[in-house]
């Protein structure tokens, strides 16, 4: 008997156990206690065998019957339960991987081979390698310029030197000591442009000497040469000693020269605007004269200076001659009230290279014997004296320009002059006010109110009749 009760628990024990395994696949979908399930699929197995062994020892030490309605209890307040709230825990089944049916599908995700940033192909950085090649390039020609410049600059100062100190007591010396000043007195003001001043010259205040070079630094202007080309160029501007020369303009240029003074400068636009053909006054073809005085030109131009322009026309620009220089044209906009300062000049403007090209030792000499007509033509300006009809010429033309500068300027003047009067008035007026007597004010207020009337009364003619 006891043998088949032994028998008969072990069945239901088993059975026990397999209904707990399987108790959550048999519940059907309308079960109300599935929230709870989740929790006891958790429990691993390991657990549920001791538990079945325990009861197993209990059951043959007791031998207490056990119904079939006998079930595991687990208790349910378990400080873990809140994780299986499906409504503050949405999707807990899909991610925490609780028990249920596994898809064995196979997954979709794919992952995209990426190829690497850094390849060994050097047309994918082609801009980036012409940027480069283009700094270099435009590096290298800046320094190569720049001692090219450097070396033209000093190079026509050793060839010109001595004839400098020949006829100038201070060569380079401005009196100022500045740090892009060389040891010869050269004075770099750019890396294409070089200055050299001289003074201590009977007939002259100083002189100036600006070498203006082709900006070989600069790699746009190097381009640009190859399209059109250009020449360094020695600008010399002789300040003349006032009352040393007579008044007049003269003008002698080539032809794109002419055409610059004849529309920028103002002396050239005004005295002289007409452009003749340089051969009429024996000059080489390409050279154009503008002459405020015809007896001047035919006096400057002698054979000396004319047989300079037949064997160095390469190397001449212009040479210009004005007692009224002022620079360029003022814009028309610009109200002056005053005449321009003008001065009494020479310049003298030289080509150093033609056509970018340095010149070698013959063109050197050559342009020594340009530097000592510069000097010639200083000498003959304190020769020559224009005659009593050049004079009255030159005189009335003078007295010409400043007429019609005054009558252009004449409304502007006027509200000058009003503005002025209106301001002494008001000065005059708080001074008044701020006066302690009052019969001052008292007999300043009549005297105004004075002027006042007499200013809105009506003016009439007098005439006068022979009785």
């Amino acid at each position: 008997m006891k043998l088949w009760l032994a028998v008969v628990h072990i069945i239901l024990v088993a059975t026990n156990i397999w209904v707990t395994a399987h108790f959550h696949e048999e519940l059907p979908e309308d079960n109300e206690f599935a929230e709870f399930e989740d929790f006891e699929e958790e429990k691993p197995a390991q657990t549920i065998n001791d538990r079945t062994t325990e009861h197993l020892k209990e059951s043959n030490n007791n031998n207490q019957d056990f119904e079939e309605e006998d079930v595991l209890i687990v208790d349910g307040d378990s400080e873990f339960d809140h994780f299986q709230d499906e409504e503050e825990f949405e999707g807990l089944d899909a991610a925490g991987g609780n028990a249920g049916p596994k898809n064995d599908e196979p997954s979709t995700l794919t992952i995209t081979k990426i190829p690497l940033h850094l390849r060994a192909r050097w047309d994918s950085f082609y801009l980036e390698i012409l940027m480069i090649i283009g700094l270099l390039v435009y590096f290298i020609n800046y320094v190569a310029g720049r001692s090219k410049n450097a070396h033209i600059a000093e190079m026509w100062l050793m060839e010109h030197k001595q004839l400098l100190m020949d006829n100038f007591s201070l060569v380079g010396d401005t009196g100022k000591s500045t740090e892009d000043m060389s040891e010869n007195g050269l004075v770099k003001e750019s890396q294409s442009h070089y200055s050299l001043y001289c003074s201590g010259r009977v007939g002259c205040d100083s002189m100036l000497i600006e070498l203006k070079l082709i900006k070989r630094q600069d790699l746009v202007a190097v381009l640009a040469q190859l399209v059109r080309p250009q020449n360094d160029q020695a600008h010399i501007r002789v300040e003349l000693a006032k009352d040393e020369t007579d008044n007049f303009v003269l003008a002698v240029a080539t032809k794109r020269t002419a055409m610059h003074l004849v529309r920028d400068m103002a002396d050239i636009s005004v005295y002289c605007p007409e452009k003749r053909l340089g051969e009429k006054f024996g000059l080489p073809s390409g050279f154009y004269v503008m002459s405020e005085i015809a007896e001047a030109a035919s006096a400057i131009l002698d054979t000396r200076v004319l047989q300079a322009f037949s064997k160095f026309s390469p190397y001449i620009d212009y040479i210009y001659i004005s007692d009224q220089f002022s620079g360029p044209k003022q814009q028309e906009d610009t109200t002056q009230l005053t005449m321009p300062e003008v001065k009494r000049v020479l310049l003298v403007g030289l080509n150093i290279s033609i056509k970018g090209r340095i010149t070698n030792a013959e063109g050197q000499e050559k342009l020594k014997l340009l530097l000592q007509l510069t000097f010639y033509l200083l000498d003959k300006l304190r020769r020559f004296k224009l005659s009593k009809e050049g004079k009255s010429k030159a005189d009335k033309n003078r007295l010409r320009v400043e007429e019609a500068f005054l009558k252009t300027t004449h409304a502007a003047r006027a509200e000058a002059a009003a503005q002025r009067r209106e301001e002494r008035r008001r000065a005059e007026k708080e001074r008044m006010l701020q006066e302690e007597d009052p019969d001052k004010q008292r007999k300043w207020e009549e005297k105004e109110q004075r002027r006042l009337a007499k200013k809105r009364a009506p003016r009439m003619k007098q005439l006068k009749t022979n009785g």
